[in-house]
């Protein structure tokens, strides 16, 4: 009996091993079915859906029994502006008759705000009156034309016309070419002086039709901005140590896609579960959380930040990093896991990014770094995911990513698909390695290059900038600026805010890149943009 005994006692350490590797396991497919489930609808930032993953997280962290440490208990709230809207009180009446907002008219958003009324003629464009224009014949003239924009041209014809006297600008369109004009939310364009209103074909059939008539016209013009609230989910685990380290992973998703960034190219409005993208990411964030929670390894706090606003361009990262609920010059570092549920079985490859950001990455990996992964190393603390924004505050960072797959961005990323004996492992060594640093002090950062956050494959140059996704304003504001690049050379600085490449104006984030689509390596370029109060401009060659 003592023989069995003893044979029982020294196999037991093994058996719990395996069985806490099962209750792991079983939690991971509890946490990514759960938060990739239909019901949330893609956890688009700002939605229920986004709110009962946030639900979800919160609930985990209490059962953990780690402390609130956001704004508003576990929450800490932000806003993301969604683009310009027509505001309620915005109105257009005609001879007494009021048009319905958008469907019979709607201002453009470059529209100031502004009260009017008057009676003008609809062929006769007198001063301080409303002016009246048919695009008929405009769009005739360039049907043919692929260097045509129609926008571009309303812009200019319309300052033209304040410039000449008019009070506002009414369009229409008589002709059978379909103008696709529609009210852009995006639209960043700076206000011209006059408002800008497009009525439609029907609505001018009825009021515009008799070219000799004078119209009682009562116009109200408001153009707001459209905004919606992230939650970042925050934890902490509160070791009275002097330093922090900071978990981070992103929860939310593309919802239907209603952003522009899904790649289904089909036009179908389907749900995007983000299983991979990042249901793994929260889950291995949820467990690591669960280990730290009943760790030895006191000599840091812990803080876990479960991002929201990430797909829509670091939205959350930014913020926490801009409006910390810790003294940032406490954090020893950060870890960022996002899309960490597709190991390949065969190559077993895990990229970290992040690796030259302190000169102790090269050391503790190399040590804790189990031989079951092939380790793919970069070393930019820089790129498409939240670990950026701790970057750029000069804290050292590592960033585990599985790769690219062919569910990516798309509603096929689901749960079934998720390798989660993989992601174990994944979380195992990130356990590892945290254990591993627990008497290494405070890590020393190190600046690394910078790495695009945004595809480049469309250009074959580029200024070497990191756009601010978060920038609401007019123009491409610099979140950093790349050694060696074009920009830098040209003595641009973060901040900056650029508001012209050459003879192309920059309003927008996706104006700035088809106007680099249309350079060519060698080429110079003058660069206008803002710096503070100032506009500025400088000599960039790509």
């Amino acid at each position: 009996m003592l023989l069995i005994s003893l044979l029982f006692y020294a196999c037991s350490p093994q058996k719990d091993i395996i069985k806490s590797n099962t209750i792991v396991l079983n939690n991971l497919k509890n946490h990514i079915q759960y938060l990739s489930d239909d019901k949330l609808e893609g956890r688009r930032t700002g939605t229920k859906g986004e709110q009962l993953a946030a639900d979800y997280i919160i609930y985990q962290f209490k059962t953990i029994g780690i402390s609130p440490k956001g704004t508003e208990g576990y929450i800490q709230s932000f806003v993301v502006n969604d683009g310009k809207q027509i505001n309620p009180e915005t109105e257009l009446n005609i001879n007494g008759l009021s048009l319905i907002v958008g469907k019979e008219f709607f201002p453009f958003p470059f529209s100031p705000d502004i009260k009017l009324e008057a009676t003008p003629a609809i062929s006769v464009q007198e001063a301080e009156m409303p002016w009246f224009f048919d695009l008929k014949e405009t769009l005739e003239e360039n049907k043919n034309n692929p260097h045509f924009d129609l926008q571009e041209y309303i812009k200019s014809n319309s300052k033209k016309a304040k410039e000449r006297g008019a009070s506002a600008v009414l369009l229409y369109n008589t002709s059978e070419i379909d103008d696709k004009i529609v009210f852009d939310s995006k639209d960043k364009s700076e206000l011209l002086p006059i408002p800008v209103v497009y009525v439609s074909r029907l609505a001018a059939q009825k009021y515009f039709n008799d070219k000799g008539a004078t119209l009682n016209i009562k116009m109200r013009i408001s153009i707001g901005q459209k905004n919606r609230i992230g939650h970042n989910v925050i934890g902490y685990i509160d070791n009275k140590a002097v330093t922090t380290v900071i978990l981070g992973a992103h929860f939310d998703h593309l919802g239907y896609g209603e952003d522009g960034n899904s790649m289904l190219r089909t036009g179908e409005k389907l749900i995007h579960n983000g299983a991979d993208d990042n249901a793994s990411g929260t889950a291995a964030l949820i467990e690591l959380a669960k280990k730290l929670k009943v760790s030895k390894a006191k000599n840091n706090n812990y803080l876990f930040i479960a991002f929201s606003g990430e797909e829509l361009g670091l939205y959350g990262s930014k913020y926490f990093t801009e409006n910390p609920t810790i003294d940032l010059k406490t954090v020893n570092y950060m870890i960022n896991m996002d899309m960490v549920g597709r190991l390949n079985d065969s190559t077993k490859t895990i990229t970290i990014g992040g690796f030259g950001t302190s000169p102790t990455w090269s050391t503790v990996i190399s040590n804790s770094s189990n031989s079951i992964f092939n380790m793919k190393i970069d070393s930019s603390g820089t790129g498409p995911s939240d670990h950026t924004s701790f970057y750029r505050k000069n804290i050292p960072v590592l960033f585990y990513f599985t790769g690219l797959h062919s569910d990516y961005h798309k509603p096929t990323d689901d749960a079934d698909k998720i390798n989660y004996n993989g992601e174990l492992k994944i979380i195992q060594q990130i356990s590892s390695l945290i254990e591993s640093l627990n008497n290494k002090g405070k890590l020393a950062f190190s600046k690394t290059r910078e790495t695009q956050t945004m595809t480049s494959q469309r250009f074959s140059v580029s200024l070497g900038i990191m756009p601010d996704y978060t920038f609401s304003g007019t123009g491409v504001r610099a979140d950093g600026i790349s050694d060696g690049k074009p920009a830098q050379k040209a003595g641009l600085k973060a901040g900056d805010i650029i508001i012209q490449l050459g003879d192309f104006k920059t309003s927008t984030l996706e104006d700035y890149m088809q106007a680099l689509g249309k350079f060519k390596k060698g080429d110079k370029v003058q660069v206008k943009f803002k710096r503070g109060n100032d506009v500025l401009e400088r000599t960039a060659e790509f």
